[in-house]
């Protein structure tokens, strides 16, 4: 875990240090790649989360479907509301990409 939280500091100061760089136009490229890399990162690990999501969500819906099948109609919204958590990781990407 220490090493975990070592890595993830040493990274943000990595990232905080190519922030304050600049080319001798004034323009700062680096920041450029970092926010290529946020908004992969935010579209990446959203779907993940979502994919780890609709797939438990999704086995325990069909179990309670298969012993009622008057549940189908109340379980599967939620597989919806779990793919939603792609759709805000996929937003979030676009903010850092164009504002």
């Amino acid at each position: 875990m220490k090493r975990k939280l070592l890595f993830v500091c040493v990274l943000l100061c990595a990232a905080a240090l190519s922030f304050a760089a600049e080319d001798e136009a004034g323009q700062n490229t680096q920041a450029v790649g970092w926010k290529y890399i946020g908004a992969g990162l935010a579209v990446g690990l959203a779907c993940m989360g979502g994919g780890i999501a609709v797939g438990r969500i999704g086995a325990a819906a069909m179990g309670a479907i298969s012993e009622n099948a008057d549940m189908s109609g109340k379980a599967l919204p939620f597989v919806g509301l779990a793919e939603g958590i792609c759709l805000w990781g996929f937003l979030v990407a676009l903010l850092i990409l164009f504002v």
